[in-house]
């Protein structure tokens, strides 16, 4: 019997190292398999080919590549302003494209980056070819962007979505008054609403200002921006937002002059087809993932600029396992380093599009710009907002280069400490502490902080303000009280910036790689772009089952997902921020 036990066991045995080699090999294959997928191909368009741009997903500076969504075939809604910007240009210098058809969806992007591809297909058409655009209905961003087109035709039946700009906030205190929760706030600024969600019950008057004075300027650029590609006035532009056309049918938008005819999908490619001169029965267009890797004809120069990329919030190593939200962490200071370190790098950009986040992971990156711009010139480009601990990592650099709507300044800082005695109160949970020094327990949410303990932290942040305002004051070459008096957590949008003394020029990614150029004096130069991403295969597994835990709690939560995704950011955020008061909402 015993014999027999031990043969059991040995044949389970190996029947379960031979699954788990089997297993270990598949994973290994579909790694092999999927990377190979995502590495680009040289590719060549044949005649008469039409660049389409689809405007449907969420646009981020760079794209972060789903293996498994390549290899099932799902679709990705993750779009690359990147990829756009050099699709755009690819197309414009190829005689086998004779134009772009632009396609609008779903979309969703902040201003600064619709510009961004605005400015980039009005240089296209330069080159006398076409631009067509149509959507069966048009988000703000995607009719933004489309407004920029020869034609702009919209569906019978569809609808643009024109309705101006606004912005909620939540406020948390009276839900957490209920729960018994106290959140002690300490900060520094006026302007920094970010906290006053929870220690508020509506806007205070200083914050209500400044999103009034930076959403107003956005608009006013996006309305002027929208007249000027129509040949209409600004008046006509808020004249159909605020006569509520957004939800009538879409004659309003074509006696407004917002779009030029009313056509089904068919006649809009077919229109866009006898363009091209395509003799097919179907409209033939090639994608921007393609198009994007047009082989160009590329400079001798061994001299390289780098274009780092830091997007998202800024935290520490251990990020929230409910958002998917891409970060910035201590892994850009390190290849920041490596920047330094490369003697054919003669001159790096960093893209910075963040709203801020953990003020101890923005200075050691702030560290970082400042030791690399003793070797080399380093400029900064600001995407849609680069504010609070975006602007931190940034004051260091040589130049720095934001788009007019551009959300950047924010400079303050505060902390958020909760008190849950109530709490523990209302479900009879006591707690007793031993300890041997004053403060050992600093920061126990089962009782009142002391007066003493708030006077440390408040000392802390103030002290950390300081900082902060030093920081800015050297890099921007300003004293330390013009920076407090357009700092206090003040918002300011890229336009608004420039008079502030707080940027140097107006542009996207194009003007501050030129910029960079000019620095380092380079006339002939390579681009290298450079990402913050982890290693392949630990990012690979670790995102699938961030994923798979993300998608259950959406599934037992939904629509209060949102709020327990906002309350869970607050209990995994470092005690010492510096972030924009808000969530920046996309067009």
């Amino acid at each position: 019997m015993k014999q027999f036990f031990k043969m059991m066991f040995a044949s389970a045995l190996g029947a379960i190292l031979a699954a788990g080699l089997l297993i270990t090999l598949s994973i290994f294959l579909l790694i092999g398999i999927s990377a190979s997928m995502s590495q680009p191909t040289a590719f060549s368009p044949s005649s008469n080919s039409v660049l389409k741009i689809a405007l449907n997903g969420a646009l981020s500076d760079q794209k972060t590549d789903n293996p498994y969504a390549m290899l099932l075939g799902e679709e990705d809604t993750e779009l690359s302003l990147t990829d756009i910007l050099k699709a755009i240009k690819e197309a414009k210098n190829s005689d086998n494209i004779k134009g772009i058809y632009i396609e609008a969806g779903n979309f969703s992007a902040g201003s600064s980056s619709i510009d961004a591809i605005r400015r980039a297909i009005t240089d296209f058409k330069e080159s006398g070819k076409f631009v067509v655009a149509y959507g069966d209905q048009y988000t703000q961003g995607s009719y933004y962007l489309a407004s920029v087109a020869d034609k702009v035709y919209i569906n019978p039946q569809g609808a643009l979505l024109l309705t101006g700009m606004s912005s909620q906030t939540m406020f948390y205190k009276g839900l957490l008054n209920k729960l018994g929760v106290e959140m002690l706030i300490f900060k520094v600024g006026t302007y920094k609403g970010a906290v006053e969600p929870f220690m508020l019950d509506k806007l205070s008057d200083a914050n209500r200002e400044q999103i009034s004075s930076y959403m107003n300027g956005i608009w006013d650029n996006i309305t002027a921006d929208i007249a000027k590609s129509r040949k209409i006035t600004v008046e006509d532009v808020n004249h159909y937002a605020d006569q509520g056309f957004a939800i009538a049918l879409p004659e309003k938008a074509l006696e407004c002059g917002l779009v030029d005819e009313l056509k089904y999908k068919p006649e809009a490619e077919e229109y866009v087809k006898d363009l091209a001169g395509q003799t097919d029965k179907k409209l033939k267009t090639v994608g921007v993932d393609k198009v994007r890797n047009i082989k160009s004809k590329e400079g001798k120069s061994k001299n390289k600029i780098a274009v780092l990329y830091a997007e998202g919030e800024i935290t520490e190593a251990v990020t929230s396992p409910y958002s998917m939200d891409k970060s910035i962490t201590e892994k850009v200071a390190k290849e920041l380093i490596k920047l330094k370190e490369d003697e054919s790098i003669k001159a790096v950009v960093l893209r910075v599009n963040s709203p801020g986040g953990s003020a101890f992971t923005s200075e050691q990156i702030w560290k970082q710009v400042l030791e690399l711009k003793k070797v080399k010139p380093i400029v900064v480009s600001m995407g849609d907002v680069a504010a609070s601990g975006g602007y931190y990592i940034s004051c260091a650099a040589n130049k720095i280069v934001a788009e007019p709507n551009t959300l950047t300044g924010s400079i303050g800082i505060f902390g958020m400490f909760p008190n849950m005695t109530g709490l523990f109160n209302k479900v009879a949970l006591t707690t007793d502490v031993v300890k041997t020094n004053t403060y050992a327990d600093l920061g126990d949410v089962s009782r009142p902080m002391r007066e003493d303990e708030k006077a440390l932290i408040q000392g802390r942040i103030e002290s950390g303000y300081d900082t902060f305002i030093t920081r800015c004051a050297d890099g921007r070459g300003m004293t330390k009280a013009a920076i407090d008096s357009i700092g206090q957590g003040r918002v300011w949008t890229g336009e608004q910036a420039i008079e502030k003394g707080l940027v140097d020029e107006l542009g996207g990614i194009e003007k501050a790689i030129a910029v960079a150029a000019k620095l380092a004096d380079l006339k002939d130069y390579k681009l290298v772009e450079v990402s913050g991403s982890k290693d392949f295969l630990k990012d690979l597994f670790e995102k699938q089952l961030d994923e798979v835990k993300l998608n259950v709690v959406k599934q037992l939560m939904g629509e209060d997902f949102e709020y327990f995704k906002t309350l869970n950011l607050i209990k995994s955020a470092p005690a010492i921020q510096t972030r924009l008061p808000y969530d920046v909402q996309p067009l």
